[in-house]
This record gives C-alpha cells, sequence and structure tokens, in this order.
C-alpha cells in the first residue's frame, strides 16, 4: 500500500469522505448540453432586451444541469421536469411574499416552506431535488429584485429547465446509432445488468464477490429506473422498447442465479461469465447473441445458471415484453415517508436553518452590509445545498461548500477584471454550464463552478461585482448549518438512518416470508422431476436459439409465483442499498453525531446475509422442490442473531414463521 494510501486511510471519517470524489469517463454528451444550456438562453434574453428573465432562465438551466445524469430519457422527464417545475411554485410564492410582506413575516412564510420542502425530500431522490429547487427559487424570488411579475419569472425560470430537457431528449449520445437512439441511455443500463452479472460470476468464491453483488444490485437498480420513467400509455409502446423490457426481466434469473454461487462460495469456471458477457454486447450492439457456453450443470445454482442463459436467448431472439417487477409508491406511502420520523427530523432541521439564514440576510440587508448590492438570496440559498444529507455528511458539506465558493469567487474576480461586459461573462456563464456535469463529482469542485456562474449571471444582471461579500455569506451560512445540524431535536436522532433500515428489514422479511410460502405451495409454471432437469446436457450446440428451451426454463409468466418473488427481491435489495448509503453517509458525520446511528452498520450487514440466503434458498428450491437443510440453519441462525442489534438500533424486526 503507498504511502499516500495510508495516509487517507488514517484520516478521520469526516474529514477522508471529504477528499473523496468520483471517478469516471468525462460525459461529453452532458458537457455538450450544459454549454448549449445557460448560455445561450443569457445571450438571446440581453439581445432581446429582456436580461432579468434570461439570468432566471440561465438559473434554472443550470439546476436542471445539476440533476442531469446519466440515465435513459424518460426517467431524465421526470428528473429534470418535476424539480423545476416545483422550482418554479418556489419562485412566485418567493416573489410575492417578499413584495407583499415585511422582514418578520417573510421570515415565517419562508421558514414554514422550509419545513415542507424538508419533509417531502424524505419521499426520495427526485422529491429531494423537488425540495431543493423550491427552497433556492423562493430564496431568490423573496431576494432578488426583478422589475417583472412573479408568473413571468416562473414561466421563464420553466423555459430555462425546459431547454435543457428538450436538448436532452433531442440530442443523440454517443454509441446510440447501434438503434433506436431514443433508447440508448436504456440500452446501456441493461447491458451494464449482463455485464454486472459476469463480473459476479468471475468473482465467486473470491473476496470481491460480495462488491461485486453490490454493483450488480446498483446495476439493477439504474435498468429499473431507467426503464420505468413515466409514459403517456401504461405499457411499451414500441417493439424497441418492449424488447429491452424482455431483456431486463431475462436478467434477473440470471442475477439470482449468481448470488446464490457467490452464496455458495464456490468458484466457477471462467465460462460461466462468459454467456452474459456476450448477452450484454448483443444488449448494447442491438444484435443476435450468437452460440453461449454451457456451464456445468453439477449444482442447483449452476443448472439455474444455465436455464436463464437459456431463457435468455429465447429473448433476445423474440423478445415481446417483460415485467420489470417493480411495484408503485401509493400516496398514501409518499406521505407516510414524508411525515415519518425521518420528514419530521429532516423537515425541522431544514426549516431552522433556511428561517435562521433568511432571517439574518434580511438584517444585513436592512442594516447595508451588503454595501451597493440589494440581493439577500445568497446566504439563504447555500444554507439550502448545505443543509441537504444527500449532498454527503454535513462536516464534508461545510468544508467542500466553503473551499469551493472561495475558490470559484476568487477564479471569477479574476476574470471579470479583464472579460469584456457582457459577451465575456455569457461565454463564462456557457463554460461552466459545460463544466457542471464533470463538477458534480465532487462537492466542493460543484460549488465552485456554480459560484463562477452564479456571479457571472447577477454580473450580466447589473448587480456589481461582489466575490468578497458571496465568501462571507457562505461562511456565515456554514456557521449557522453547523450549529443547528448540532442542535438536539425531538425525537431519537438518525430517523433517516432508522427509517431506511426498517424498510430494508420489512422488504426483506416480505421476501423471506414469500419464498418460504412458496416452498409449501404446489410448483405452479414449472414441470419435470429434480432428476430429470438434473439430466439435461451440459453442451449447447450451435447458435443459442437452435436448442430447445426445457420445461423448467425460468418465464416471466403472470401465473409464475418467481415474478412475485423477484419483485420482492429487487425491493429488498434496492431498499438495502439505500439503507447502505445513509448508514455510510451518517458515519462519514462528525463524531457527535455519527454515535445516534451506532451499529446500523452490523443490522445491515445482517439483513443482507438474509436476503443473500433468501436467494440462495430460491434457486435451491427451484431446482429439488424443497429448502435444503443447510439453508435451513443458516436462516435459523440469521433470525436469532438479527433480534439483538435489531433491538440495540431501536429496530422492531417483523414476525416471520422458521424454515423448516
Amino acid at each position: 500500500m503507498s504511502r499516500s494510501r495510508r495516509a487517507y486511510l488514517a484520516l478521520p471519517p469526516w474529514l477522508a469522505h471529504a477528499l473523496r470524489a468520483q471517478r469516471g469517463p468525462v460525459p461529453w454528451s452532458a458537457v455538450t448540453r450544459g454549454a448549449l444550456s445557460a448560455g445561450p438562453l443569457l445571450l438571446v434574453a440581453v439581445q432581446v432586451g429582456r436580461t432579468s428573465l434570461g439570468v432566471v432562465a440561465a438559473i434554472a438551466a443550470m439546476l436542471a444541469g445539476i440533476n442531469d445524469r446519466p440515465g435513459s430519457r424518460r426517467a431524465s422527464v421526470k428528473r429534470i421536469g418535476v424539480p423545476a417545475l416545483g422550482g418554479a411554485v418556489g419562485l412566485v410564492a418567493g416573489t410575492y411574499a417578499g413584495q407583499q410582506t415585511g422582514a418578520v413575516v417573510l421570515t415565517v412564510i419562508l421558514t414554514f416552506v422550509g419545513l415542507v420542502a424538508g419533509s417531502i425530500s424524505a419521499i426520495g431522490p427526485v422529491a429531494s431535488a423537488v425540495g431543493t429547487q423550491l427552497l433556492v427559487a423562493s430564496a431568490i424570488g423573496a431576494g432578488m429584485p426583478l422589475p417583472e411579475p412573479g408568473w413571468e419569472r416562473a414561466l421563464a425560470y420553466v423555459a430555462g429547465a425546459g431547454w435543457l430537457l428538450v436538448l436532452r431528449l433531442v440530442l443523440p449520445t454517443p454509441g446510440s446509432l447501434a438503434g433506436d437512439f431514443r433508447f440508448d441511455g436504456e440500452r446501456e443500463a441493461v447491458g451494464g445488468v449482463y455485464e454486472a452479472v459476469a463480473d459476479l460470476l468471475d468473482a465467486v468464491g473470491g473476496p470481491e464477490a460480495m462488491r461485486r453483488r453490490a454493483a450488480l444490485t446498483a446495476a439493477l437498480d439504474h435498468a429499473q429506473d431507467a426503464l420505468a420513467g413515466p409514459r403517456l400509455r401504461r405499457y411499451a409502446s414500441s417493439s424497441t422498447e418492449r424488447r429491452l423490457h424482455a431483456q431486463y426481466a431475462a436478467a434477473l434469473p440470471l442475477a439470482e442465479a449468481a448470488t446464490a454461487l457467490a452464496w455458495a462460495g464456490e468458484a466457477v469456471t471462467e465460462r460461466a461469465s462468459e454467456g452474459p458477457r456476450r448477452l450484454a454486447a448483443a444488449v448494447r450492439g442491438n444484435s443476435h447473441t450468437g452460440p453461449l457456453p454451457a456451464p456445468s450443470r453439477s449444482a442447483p445454482a449452476l443448472r439455474a445458471l444455465d436455464d436463464a442463459l437459456l431463457h435468455a436467448a429465447e429473448v433476445f431472439d423474440q423478445g415481446r415484453g417483460g415485467d420489470l417487477h417493480t411495484r408503485p409508491r401509493t400516496p398514501r406511502d409518499r406521505l407516510r415517508a414524508a411525515f415519518g420520523s425521518a420528514g419530521r427530523e429532516y423537515g425541522l432541521r431544514v426549516a431552522l436553518c433556511f428561517g435562521a439564514s433568511s432571517a439574518v440576510a434580511q438584517a444585513l440587508h436592512q442594516g447595508q452590509w451588503y454595501g451597493q448590492h440589494e440581493h439577500w438570496y445568497w446566504l439563504p440559498a447555500t444554507a439550502v445545498f448545505l443543509v441537504k444529507p444527500d449532498l454527503g455528511p454535513l462536516a464534508s458539506r461545510v468544508l467542500n461548500r466553503a473551499a469551493g465558493t472561495v475558490l470559484g469567487a476568487v477564479v471569477f474576480a479574476g476574470f471579470a477584471a479583464v472579460l469584456p461586459r457582457p459577451e465575456g461573462l455569457i461565454a463564462l456563464v456557457a463554460l461552466s454550464g459545460a463544466l457542471i456535469p464533470v463538477a458534480t463529482r465532487h462537492f466542493a469542485a460543484q460549488t465552485a463552478v456554480v459560484t463562477v456562474l452564479v456571479l457571472a449571471l447577477v454580473m450580466v444582471g447589473g448587480e456589481p461585482q461582489a466575490s468578497m461579500g458571496r465568501i462571507g455569506e457562505t461562511l456565515l451560512a456554514c456557521a449557522i448549518v453547523l450549529i443547528v445540524g448540532h442542535l438536539p431535536m425531538p425525537g431519537q436522532r438518525g430517523g433517516g438512518v432508522r427509517a431506511r433500515l426498517a424498510a430494508a428489514s420489512d422488504a426483506a422479511y416480505a421476501y423471506l416470508t414469500h419464498v418460504l410460502e412458496e416452498a409449501d405451495a404446489p410448483r405452479i409454471g414449472t414441470s419435470g422431476t429434480p432428476s430429470e432437469r438434473r439430466s439435461a446436457p451440459s453442451e449447447r450446440p450451435g447458435t443459442s436459439s437452435e436448442r430447445p428451451i426445457p420445461p423448467s426454463a425460468p418465464r416471466t409468466t403472470p401465473t409464475d409465483p418467481r415474478t412475485t418473488r423477484w419483485t420482492l427481491r429487487r425491493e429488498a435489495y434496492r431498499t438495502l442499498a439505500e439503507a447502505r448509503t445513509a448508514i455510510s453517509l451518517s458515519a462519514h458525520e462528525l463524531p457527535a453525531l455519527a454515535r445516534h446511528t451506532e451499529g446500523a452498520d452490523e443490522v445491515a450487514d445482517l439483513l443482507e446475509r438474509l436476503v443473500d440466503t433468501t436467494t440462495a434458498c430460491a434457486v435451491h428450491l427451484d431446482d429439488t422442490g424443497r429448502i435444503g437443510p443447510d439453508h435451513t440453519e443458516r436462516l435459523t441462525a440469521l433470525l436469532d442473531e438479527l433480534a439483538g442489534p435489531g433491538e440495540r438500533v431501536g429496530l422492531r424486526l417483523p414476525r416471520t414463521r422458521r424454515a423448516g
């Protein structure tokens, strides 16, 4: 291990997280969209004499660019469009509240908006983005004096975000020439699932197996989100989309078999991963699979893998749609999340931070501490990003925000001294928009780019250069959020982690209960005895489509109980991944906050092992018609082991009957 690596590991968790950055190839398509969004919008507005509306539209395009993440075009409609609507509502509310009320009433209104936005952020990632834009836009509407009425500002805001969304829907992305470019995001996501299955098979029996299994979960989650975006019709309307749905559904039994092999811990031959890799290439290239190598059929999980490959080969040749194995969240589920412990805790904290920062900003504004400019929105808008837990632990957010703002303000001051106005500043806005997709890999880099972009926007709008003032306001917002973040709150701390862990526990036990009930039920949708299935040939001649599919091959038909099982398995692994993320963020907080969720990682480990064991039971059940004694013993031990750690973190475990 290198000296720098050892030094990094020796750092306290909260500091190590602040220095960590994501890696990956440059998203050139997103960079192109960023360059064509805020800058050109501002240029057009300046040319037609509506600079202030152009500033609003460019801010909306910037925030939309932050939400412009990899995935399908359909999913981007929800990920970019829904938060933009929330921002438009916040802009109208902030504008009229700032114009019609005094400082005290305005602070009360903004505090209430913070409570609502914080609560709905607990629902999920898209709702969290809605809450962010609602708060930021309400602060801008109240603190940025513009000549236009609120409804015109809202239309400009929607137009700015809508322009980036149009670019996302219309412009092709690299590698999309293999088929219908509208579904290149879906094709890449489904191909990533098969690649992740192959990677897991390569790691079976080694130390990387569990990490590869987690990567497979992430790939399945990403593919589900890419395929399950908003639609006008209930079902897929094109043959390309139906084929992708079928290919995704065919990957689920492969993932199940690979997970069972990882659970067994016995290494498999190298050729076991060749089939999934050829399927991944076929998805990405929109081509046929060709010959698929047959793995050994000496164990239940290997036989399940072989059958799943055969089924996938048939689907690739004659795919006609498939179940995405998702259960949509009802309005009741969303309300329960917003008003649950996580929503209440986060809502109160956001309300306090947003309200306090708004009050301080207005006090400084009334006392003319801001100097010549009249805009006081920077302080509460900064507090919004600092109080967001999905942007990292509190200490990491504060350090990165402060460092990024200082860097961005200094860089902008240098550019502002030499660039012509407004042409040079507009070019700087376009450059910053192009850098946002790359800068989102690290919060400090994102803050620096956003600082340059926003300072350029407001300067084009007529405000004097105010880099030093922005640094001071950011440091003040950091102090406010740090204080509020450590204040005691009603109820138990760590509500967000406990809520995620409780959801993962419920999903894991629901999955286990279904498999145990399936073991008692008559076998539906399969035929042939276990001995007949074991005697199937182990070599696959010719192309995959030339070999008949055995009766035991998994089929996602409405009468197949495995359809429900795969839905429950997907929910169990997805909720576990969400709990893992929340636990990791909490563990990287300062010690005063991290101690409130101690022991949660142990519970997550046990739940993950329980779900893996349940998956292995299901594969063994399909092959032999019963759950093996080794599986029964492991399940019983895990259920007993979960009781103690679950009680220590305040988790009420569901009841289920024991295996066997």
